[in-house]
Protein backbone atom coordinates (compact mmCIF):
# COMPACT_ATOMS: atom_id res chain seq x y z
CA UNK A 1 0.00 0.00 0.00
CA UNK A 2 2.84 2.76 1.19
CA UNK A 3 4.17 1.65 -2.40
CA UNK A 4 1.16 2.22 -4.79
CA UNK A 5 1.01 6.09 -2.10
CA UNK A 6 4.51 7.10 -3.34
CA UNK A 7 4.06 5.48 -6.74
CA UNK A 8 1.05 8.27 -7.10
CA UNK A 9 3.21 11.24 -5.62
CA UNK A 10 5.70 10.48 -7.86
CA UNK A 11 3.57 10.85 -10.80
CA UNK A 12 1.73 13.66 -9.71
CA UNK A 13 5.33 15.52 -8.95
CA UNK A 14 6.40 14.41 -12.74
CA UNK A 15 2.97 16.10 -13.86
CA UNK A 16 3.18 19.19 -11.90
CA UNK A 17 6.85 19.75 -13.61
CA UNK A 18 5.59 19.11 -16.89
CA UNK A 19 2.75 21.58 -16.22
CA UNK A 20 5.51 24.11 -14.83
CA UNK A 21 8.04 23.21 -18.41
CA UNK A 22 5.35 23.84 -20.81
CA UNK A 23 4.62 27.28 -18.96
CA UNK A 24 7.45 28.20 -19.06
CA UNK A 25 7.96 27.17 -22.80
CA UNK A 26 5.40 30.27 -24.01
CA UNK A 27 7.57 32.70 -22.20
CA UNK A 28 9.88 33.52 -24.70
CA UNK A 29 6.98 34.13 -27.60
CA UNK A 30 6.53 37.34 -25.83
CA UNK A 31 9.93 37.96 -27.05
CA UNK A 32 8.90 37.61 -30.68
CA UNK A 33 6.60 39.95 -30.06
CA UNK A 34 8.85 43.62 -31.79
CA UNK A 35 9.08 41.24 -34.88
CA UNK A 36 5.26 41.49 -35.53
CA UNK A 37 4.91 44.93 -34.56
CA UNK A 38 4.05 47.96 -37.19
CA UNK A 39 7.45 49.93 -36.66
CA UNK A 40 9.55 48.27 -39.55
CA UNK A 41 6.78 49.81 -41.71
CA UNK A 42 8.73 53.22 -40.96
CA UNK A 43 11.62 51.84 -43.27
CA UNK A 44 9.18 52.54 -46.01
CA UNK A 45 9.09 56.46 -45.16
CA UNK A 46 12.14 57.14 -47.45
CA UNK A 47 10.41 56.07 -50.51
CA UNK A 48 8.11 58.98 -49.56
CA UNK A 49 11.16 61.37 -49.34
CA UNK A 50 12.60 59.92 -52.58
CA UNK A 51 9.88 61.17 -54.20
CA UNK A 52 10.59 65.24 -53.40
CA UNK A 53 13.30 64.94 -56.33
CA UNK A 54 10.94 64.21 -58.67
CA UNK A 55 9.57 67.52 -57.86
CA UNK A 56 12.71 69.46 -58.02
CA UNK A 57 13.62 68.12 -61.35
CA UNK A 58 10.24 69.82 -62.83
CA UNK A 59 12.06 72.88 -61.92
CA UNK A 60 14.17 73.67 -64.96
CA UNK A 61 11.38 73.05 -67.57
CA UNK A 62 9.84 76.12 -65.53
CA UNK A 63 12.97 77.89 -65.79
CA UNK A 64 13.51 77.62 -69.85
CA UNK A 65 9.41 78.88 -69.91
CA UNK A 66 10.65 82.02 -68.75
CA UNK A 67 8.63 85.30 -68.80
CA UNK A 68 10.31 87.73 -70.44
CA UNK A 69 9.66 91.78 -69.89
CA UNK A 70 10.46 94.25 -71.77
CA UNK A 71 10.77 97.80 -70.84
CA UNK A 72 9.43 100.27 -73.29
CA UNK A 73 8.15 104.07 -73.95
CA UNK A 74 4.75 103.25 -74.49
CA UNK A 75 5.14 106.90 -76.77
CA UNK A 76 7.77 106.22 -79.26
CA UNK A 77 6.65 105.51 -82.53
CA UNK A 78 8.26 103.66 -84.73
CA UNK A 79 10.06 102.09 -82.27
CA UNK A 80 7.53 101.31 -79.44
CA UNK A 81 3.90 102.23 -78.84
CA UNK A 82 0.35 101.35 -78.92
CA UNK A 83 -1.35 100.86 -82.00
CA UNK A 84 -5.11 101.70 -83.19
CA UNK A 85 -6.23 98.06 -81.40
CA UNK A 86 -4.49 98.88 -77.64
CA UNK A 87 -2.00 96.50 -78.23
CA UNK A 88 1.98 97.36 -78.29
CA UNK A 89 3.73 97.51 -81.16
CA UNK A 90 6.70 99.30 -83.40
CA UNK A 91 10.12 97.93 -84.67
CA UNK A 92 11.98 97.46 -81.18
CA UNK A 93 8.50 94.84 -79.91
CA UNK A 94 8.44 93.25 -82.86
CA UNK A 95 11.93 92.13 -82.76
CA UNK A 96 11.74 91.63 -78.74
CA UNK A 97 8.78 89.36 -79.25
CA UNK A 98 10.71 87.48 -82.09
CA UNK A 99 13.56 86.86 -80.13
CA UNK A 100 11.60 85.21 -77.29
CA UNK A 101 9.94 83.24 -79.74
CA UNK A 102 13.58 81.56 -80.89
CA UNK A 103 14.37 81.10 -76.86
CA UNK A 104 10.96 79.55 -76.18
CA UNK A 105 10.26 82.22 -73.61
CA UNK A 106 7.09 84.16 -72.77
CA UNK A 107 6.94 87.86 -73.89
CA UNK A 108 5.46 90.40 -71.84
CA UNK A 109 5.35 94.40 -72.38
CA UNK A 110 5.93 96.76 -69.64
CA UNK A 111 5.61 100.34 -69.91
CA UNK A 112 7.69 102.26 -68.13
CA UNK A 113 8.18 106.00 -66.86
CA UNK A 114 11.01 106.92 -69.30
CA UNK A 115 12.50 109.67 -66.40
CA UNK A 116 12.26 106.64 -64.39
CA UNK A 117 13.83 103.46 -66.42
CA UNK A 118 16.69 102.34 -64.90
CA UNK A 119 15.03 102.92 -61.54
CA UNK A 120 11.81 100.75 -62.90
CA UNK A 121 14.76 98.24 -64.07
CA UNK A 122 16.61 97.31 -60.99
CA UNK A 123 13.67 97.33 -59.09
CA UNK A 124 12.77 94.15 -61.26
CA UNK A 125 9.88 95.70 -62.90
CA UNK A 126 11.13 94.47 -66.20
CA UNK A 127 14.08 92.70 -67.63
CA UNK A 128 15.85 95.11 -69.42
CA UNK A 129 15.09 98.97 -71.29
CA UNK A 130 14.49 98.76 -75.29
CA UNK A 131 13.05 101.57 -76.98
CA UNK A 132 15.00 103.24 -79.08
CA UNK A 133 17.21 103.68 -75.88
CA UNK A 134 20.17 106.29 -76.41
CA UNK A 135 23.27 104.29 -75.17
CA UNK A 136 24.92 107.06 -72.53
CA UNK A 137 28.15 106.84 -70.84
CA UNK A 138 26.79 107.07 -67.66
CA UNK A 139 24.79 103.88 -67.78
CA UNK A 140 28.05 102.11 -68.68
CA UNK A 141 30.14 103.85 -65.54
CA UNK A 142 26.99 102.92 -63.45
CA UNK A 143 27.86 99.06 -64.06
CA UNK A 144 24.59 98.14 -66.56
CA UNK A 145 25.55 95.81 -69.29
CA UNK A 146 24.58 97.24 -72.57
CA UNK A 147 23.71 95.30 -75.74
CA UNK A 148 25.91 96.17 -79.38
CA UNK A 149 23.81 99.54 -80.73
CA UNK A 150 21.84 98.22 -83.76
CA UNK A 151 20.17 101.86 -84.65
CA UNK A 152 22.26 104.91 -86.06
CA UNK A 153 20.57 108.50 -84.47
CA UNK A 154 20.50 112.04 -84.63
CA UNK A 155 18.78 114.79 -82.45
CA UNK A 156 16.66 117.40 -84.41
CA UNK A 157 14.22 120.62 -84.25
CA UNK A 158 10.78 119.79 -84.91
CA UNK A 159 9.01 122.91 -86.12
CA UNK A 160 5.71 123.78 -87.92
CA UNK A 161 5.97 124.13 -91.55
CA UNK A 162 4.86 127.99 -91.69
CA UNK A 163 6.81 129.11 -88.77
CA UNK A 164 9.61 130.53 -90.75
CA UNK A 165 11.85 128.63 -88.71
CA UNK A 166 14.71 127.12 -90.98
CA UNK A 167 17.95 126.84 -88.33
CA UNK A 168 18.73 126.21 -84.78
CA UNK A 169 19.90 130.09 -84.29
CA UNK A 170 16.56 131.00 -85.43
CA UNK A 171 15.39 129.53 -82.11
CA UNK A 172 16.94 132.21 -79.82
CA UNK A 173 14.78 133.72 -77.71
CA UNK A 174 12.63 130.70 -78.44
CA UNK A 175 10.87 127.95 -75.89
CA UNK A 176 11.72 124.63 -76.74
CA UNK A 177 10.11 121.19 -75.29
CA UNK A 178 12.29 118.52 -74.57
CA UNK A 179 11.20 115.09 -72.97
CA UNK A 180 12.70 113.93 -70.08
CA UNK A 181 15.52 111.46 -69.11
CA UNK A 182 15.99 111.40 -72.83
CA UNK A 183 19.49 111.42 -74.67
CA UNK A 184 17.81 115.25 -76.01
CA UNK A 185 17.51 116.62 -72.44
CA UNK A 186 21.10 115.37 -71.84
CA UNK A 187 22.90 117.43 -74.66
CA UNK A 188 21.20 120.59 -73.76
CA UNK A 189 22.33 120.13 -70.32
CA UNK A 190 25.98 118.95 -71.38
CA UNK A 191 27.09 119.32 -75.25
CA UNK A 192 24.55 121.55 -76.35
CA UNK A 193 24.13 123.99 -73.46
CA UNK A 194 25.38 126.90 -75.73
CA UNK A 195 22.63 126.04 -77.85
CA UNK A 196 20.34 125.95 -75.16
CA UNK A 197 20.99 129.31 -73.45
CA UNK A 198 20.30 130.82 -76.41
CA UNK A 199 16.53 129.59 -76.07
CA UNK A 200 14.16 131.56 -73.89
CA UNK A 201 13.13 128.54 -72.18
CA UNK A 202 13.18 124.60 -72.35
CA UNK A 203 10.42 123.37 -71.50
CA UNK A 204 10.33 119.38 -70.10
CA UNK A 205 7.52 116.78 -70.64
CA UNK A 206 7.39 113.21 -69.43
CA UNK A 207 6.70 112.02 -72.79
CA UNK A 208 6.69 113.17 -76.22
CA UNK A 209 3.31 113.16 -77.32
CA UNK A 210 3.05 116.04 -74.77
CA UNK A 211 5.86 117.96 -76.28
CA UNK A 212 4.20 117.51 -79.58
CA UNK A 213 0.83 118.49 -78.07
CA UNK A 214 2.46 121.77 -76.83
CA UNK A 215 3.81 122.71 -80.16
CA UNK A 216 0.50 122.52 -81.58
CA UNK A 217 -0.91 124.67 -79.03
CA UNK A 218 1.57 127.07 -79.68
CA UNK A 219 2.77 126.85 -75.85
CA UNK A 220 6.42 126.08 -77.26
CA UNK A 221 8.43 126.62 -80.60
CA UNK A 222 10.37 123.45 -81.60
CA UNK A 223 10.51 119.96 -80.12
CA UNK A 224 14.21 118.63 -79.85
CA UNK A 225 13.62 115.00 -80.58
CA UNK A 226 14.72 111.84 -82.23
CA UNK A 227 15.21 112.18 -85.91
CA UNK A 228 12.78 108.68 -86.05
CA UNK A 229 10.02 109.64 -83.88
CA UNK A 230 10.29 113.34 -85.94
CA UNK A 231 9.63 111.52 -88.74
CA UNK A 232 7.02 109.45 -88.10
CA UNK A 233 5.21 112.24 -86.48
CA UNK A 234 5.38 114.45 -89.33
CA UNK A 235 4.47 111.93 -91.61
CA UNK A 236 1.12 111.08 -89.56
CA UNK A 237 0.60 114.89 -88.80
CA UNK A 238 0.18 117.80 -91.25
CA UNK A 239 1.86 120.95 -90.95
CA UNK A 240 5.51 119.99 -89.37
CA UNK A 241 8.56 119.81 -90.63
CA UNK A 242 12.07 119.05 -89.49
CA UNK A 243 14.94 121.40 -89.53
CA UNK A 244 18.03 120.21 -91.88
CA UNK A 245 20.27 119.74 -89.24
CA UNK A 246 21.41 117.34 -86.81
CA UNK A 247 22.44 118.26 -83.45
CA UNK A 248 23.78 115.21 -81.92
CA UNK A 249 24.98 111.47 -82.80
CA UNK A 250 24.18 108.75 -80.78
CA UNK A 251 23.39 105.02 -80.83
CA UNK A 252 20.50 102.88 -79.57
CA UNK A 253 21.53 99.81 -77.59
CA UNK A 254 19.27 97.61 -75.05
CA UNK A 255 19.87 97.86 -71.30
CA UNK A 256 20.06 95.17 -68.70
CA UNK A 257 20.70 95.24 -65.26
CA UNK A 258 24.55 94.59 -63.79
CA UNK A 259 25.54 91.52 -63.67
CA UNK A 260 23.07 90.34 -66.51
CA UNK A 261 25.44 89.47 -69.02
CA UNK A 262 23.84 85.50 -69.79
CA UNK A 263 20.68 87.37 -70.63
CA UNK A 264 22.16 90.16 -72.85
CA UNK A 265 24.38 87.36 -74.86
CA UNK A 266 21.07 85.26 -75.13
CA UNK A 267 19.04 88.55 -76.14
CA UNK A 268 21.50 89.35 -78.89
CA UNK A 269 22.12 85.70 -80.07
CA UNK A 270 17.97 85.63 -80.77
CA UNK A 271 19.08 88.93 -82.48
CA UNK A 272 21.61 87.27 -84.60
CA UNK A 273 19.37 84.28 -85.72
CA UNK A 274 16.81 86.69 -86.40
CA UNK A 275 19.11 89.05 -89.03
CA UNK A 276 20.36 85.32 -90.33
CA UNK A 277 17.13 84.31 -91.15
CA UNK A 278 15.76 87.18 -92.56
CA UNK A 279 13.18 87.97 -89.81
CA UNK A 280 14.50 91.15 -88.44
CA UNK A 281 15.08 92.44 -93.06
CA UNK A 282 11.25 91.39 -93.08
CA UNK A 283 10.02 93.24 -89.99
CA UNK A 284 12.31 96.04 -90.72
CA UNK A 285 10.58 96.71 -94.39
CA UNK A 286 6.99 97.52 -92.45
CA UNK A 287 9.08 100.35 -90.92
CA UNK A 288 11.03 101.89 -94.06
CA UNK A 289 11.62 105.40 -92.57
CA UNK A 290 14.55 103.63 -89.93
CA UNK A 291 16.17 100.94 -92.57
CA UNK A 292 19.31 102.91 -93.56
CA UNK A 293 19.92 104.13 -89.80
CA UNK A 294 19.71 99.77 -88.53
CA UNK A 295 22.75 99.03 -87.91
CA UNK A 296 22.44 95.09 -88.59
CA UNK A 297 20.96 95.51 -92.25
CA UNK A 298 23.94 98.29 -93.58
Amino acid sequence: MKKLLALLLALCLVAGLAACGSAKTETPAKTDEPAVTEEPAKAEEPATEAAEPAAEDEEPSDAEARTFIMGIDAEYPPFSYLDDDGNYSGFDVEICKAACEKLGWNFEVFGVNWDEKLIQLDSNECDCVWSGMTILDSMIESGYVISKPYYDNTQVLLVKADSGLTSSADLAGKDVAVQLGTSGESLLNGDLADLAETFNNVITCDSFLKCFTELGGNAVDAVFVDLPVATAYAAENEGYTIINENLGAEQYGIAFRSGDTELCAAIEGAVAELVSDGTYAAIAANYPDIVNNLLFLN
